[in-house]
């Protein structure tokens, strides 16, 4: 429910840390079949890149950097959606962010375009011998290509960096591959960072990240349960792939009229106390003036987790808990 009812100004803060030269190109194109890029120099990062963690910006702000001195075009090619949709859809990896919020989290690096390409059974079978020639003829002013370490590609990923670099070479493309970038003792993935979302560890993942884990969405009518027990919430509305742990969160909310990101504490859950729902929601509680209010597009940073989500017996008992998170957040924001 909302804490207020007044229509803010639909405005997101945006992620991004280097500004683009001006291109007369969009910055989003969708799929190598659309990509009429001009006759410029052009240098590729390649990845899945899922939640755009440390690891990859190594990678991305490499071709960057190289497109900028040679005056050419910096670019990223990735995927949508994860190869395991085709290769073992019973059990397939579900992603961190959408494909929207991926690619303009790609262009927010500095990139000049991002390519997102259809993973689709055509592709999957371009054995790997054959993926530089397939890549040439759709991207011919292919100059440099930048891949993390563990970069593989074509049929069965049977093509490693090594085979890559050896491809380069005989067709005139520069290969750079760039070192997994290590954190604690362990190398930065998406896969480790799903991990510790799922075990509520989200410092630990934001580490990896670069930046807070969030969360976007509009602000929904709901039931106004939080206003009848003293602590009024935003209900937004968030269907990730892949979820983080259902629990209590201590965390800022930007967006709507707001000009900065506000304190709160959040509930991502199935409300089993009141109603036992099938799809989690977000429903945060601001620490101060609320300024949002239905209708308003908000995006929610995760900061740190406070507890699990649990069953109470009854609705004065989820006041009390509902009380002491609250505490529990101001004292987070005050440390």
């Amino acid at each position: 429910m909302p804490c207020r009812a007044s229509r803010g100004e639909r405005t997101l803060a945006r992620e991004a840390t280097t500004s683009r030269r001006p291109m007369k190109l969009p910055a989003q194109i969708d799929g190598l079949e659309n990509a009429r890029l001009p006759g410029r120099s052009l240098h590729l990062a390649i990845g899945m890149f899922d939640g755009v963690h440390l690891g990859h910006r190594a990678v991305i702000e490499s071709a960057v950097q190289s497109s900028r001195a040679d005056d050419g075009l910096g670019a990223v090619l990735t995927f949508w959606p994860h190869p395991s949709t085709l290769f073992r859809p019973a059990s397939r990896t579900l992603l961190i962010q959408s494909a929207g919020i991926k690619s303009r989290m790609l262009t927010s690096l500095g990139v000049d375009v991002v390519i997102t390409q259809s993973f689709n059974p055509a592709l999957a079978e371009v054995k790997a011998e054959e993926f530089l020639p397939w890549l040439l003829v759709r991207l011919p002013r292919l100059a440099a290509l930048y891949v993390g370490e563990n970069f593989r590609f074509g049929q069965g990923r049977r093509g490693d960096t090594a085979m890559l670099v050896a491809a380069g070479r005989q067709h005139g493309v520069r290969v750079y591959s760039a070192p997994r970038v290590n954190l604690d003792g362990e190398p930065i993935s998406s896969t480790r960072i799903r991990e510790l979302l799922e075990a509520g560890e989200i410092a630990s993942a934001n580490a990896r990240l670069g930046y807070h884990y969030f969360s976007e969405g509009v602000v929904a009518p709901g039931k106004r349960l939080g206003r009848t027990l003293g602590f009024p919430t935003l209900n937004v509305a968030w269907s990730p792939e892949h979820r983080p742990r259902l629990g209590v969160y201590a965390v800022r909310v930007s967006g709507g009229a707001s000009a900065n990101a506000l304190p709160a504490v959040a509930n991502f859950g199935l409300r089993p106390t009141v109603e036992q729902a099938e799809v989690p929601r977000v429903e945060a509680h601001l620490l101060g003036d609320c300024p949002f209010g239905e209708g308003d597009e908000v995006k929610v940073e995760w900061l740190a987790f406070l507890r699990p989500e649990l069953k109470f017996a009854g609705v004065a008992e989820l006041r009390a808990q509902i009380s002491l998170d609250r505490l529990a957040a101001e004292k987070f924001f005050n440390t």
